[in-house]
């Protein structure tokens, strides 16, 4: 029997707990930067207990549960329609439940309407005021609140600070770039000082390069400011970049929940495989079942991998490889030996840092291979072109077995 593989929260948790020291809204906190791992420490912020929500025939959401610690910063990533935003709208108290329990620092918000919950949202248009200065934006809640007027200069002074915005407080939205508005709209949800911040699409209306930037910017401030953050995105790139946790949503169900590094290197189904990234997909059968290894034949090669489940020999597999995991190099020569195999250069996609090669295998099927540009390609001989041979391999560790 195979041994069970290290995926997952046990597969990269650390030896022992680690703490951090937030500086945030609420003063100075030292919180575990794992706290899920820690089954006697830190309670959820968020719990998430067998939520449903239907609309007539169709399940949005469908029986879900989820703990999201003080601090973190959670991503909800899936396609459109997989009930990322009915969640996370249900989280505000805009949709009702049909089944289930959201609790927020332990309270049960089934009677909280949305005004009243410890949150707050930035939606993806800003929905700033046209009229109103940048200043006058951000302070408008709190005055809704009828905070006094002291504060109210203190509190938004410091969170213009915070965003960098502090020489362009007596502008109008108007005046100002998309980014400088998506951090309007972030410091007018923040100045309330919310346990929890919901966040839809947030950088959805910016562009790739700024997108890019403001990934870095807003997990910067999430860690400043040390509020919960619970963000929507449909991008795995930007979920990848901002999360501590992320749960991958499909058809209104969670298919797996994890650290970026867990749900890239781990994935537990082929959906999560392809969905994050990509992955080339071998379906196979178990050949040979090690106390540390399996070997999986599949119709195009035969792929020794260094972890396991518990298989028995002759079970149906899938096996997926990253584009980035596999070598190639031109050559003529015929594979031998595990974990290679010869192909042909069908297609070629330059990318600047970057190239992606589709190469046909003996078998027919065409699988992607991307490779770093490390140096300019001067000689014709060693660069690999259209219809050029090459040999393909990989190392026993890179290879992700799933099961469904």
């Amino acid at each position: 029997m195979a041994v069970v593989p290290p995926a997952g929260a046990a597969a990269l948790a650390p030896n022992s707990l680690q703490t951090i020291v937030r500086h945030g809204l609420n003063g100075t906190q030292t919180v575990s930067d794992t706290p899920w791992l820690d089954q006697d420490g830190q309670k959820p912020l968020v719990q998430i207990k067998g939520v449903s929500k239907k609309y007539g025939d169709v399940t949005a959401v469908d029986n879900v549960d989820l703990d999201i610690y003080s601090g973190e910063l959670f991503c909800l990533l899936g396609g459109s329609g997989c009930g990322k935003s009915t969640l996370l709208r249900m989280l505000a108290g805009f949709e009702t439940l049909n089944t289930g329990q959201i609790l927020i620092d332990g309270v049960d918000m089934a009677d909280v309407p949305a005004y009243e919950r410890p949150t707050n949202m930035m939606f993806q248009s800003y929905a700033l005021f046209p009229h109103m200065s940048v200043e006058k934006n951000i302070a408008f809640g709190l005055q809704q609140d009828r905070v006094p007027k002291n504060d109210i200069t203190d509190r938004v002074h410091d969170i213009l600070k915070l965003v960098e915005l502090e020489k362009f407080k007596k502008r109008k939205p108007q005046q100002l770039s998309g980014g400088q508005r998506q951090r309007v709209a972030l410091a007018r949800a923040l100045v309330k000082q919310p346990k929890l911040l919901l966040l839809d699409e947030p950088l959805a209306a910016l562009d790739k390069k700024l997108r890019k930037q403001t990934q870095f910017e807003l997990a910067n401030i999430q860690e400043q400011v040390g509020v919960t953050f619970i963000v929507v995105t449909h991008d795995q790139e930007e979920a990848m970049t901002l999360s501590s946790r992320m749960a991958v949503m499909d058809a209104g169900r969670f298919q797996q929940i994890g650290t970026p590094t867990e749900i890239y290197e781990f994935p537990t189904s082929r959906f999560v495989a392809d969905f994050i990234g990509s992955a080339n997909i071998f379906e196979g059968r178990v050949s040979e079942d090690g106390a540390d290894h399996i070997t999986v034949q599949t119709d195009a090669v035969e792929i020794f991998i260094d972890h396991g489940q518990s298989l028995s020999v002759g079970s149906r597999i899938w096996v997926g490889l990253r584009p980035e995991k596999i070598r190639i190099i031109k050559s003529d020569d015929a594979a031998s030996g595990l974990n290679q195999i010869s192909g042909k250069v069908d297609d070629i996609g330059y990318l600047g840092e970057t190239s992606i090669y589709k190469v046909e295998l003996p078998n027919g099927q065409i699988i992607d291979i991307t490779a770093p540009n490390q140096s300019r390609p001067m000689d014709r001989e060693q660069r690999i072109t259209w219809e050029d041979k090459v040999m393909l391999s990989w190392d026993p560790s890179s290879a992700m077995l799933l099961s469904s």
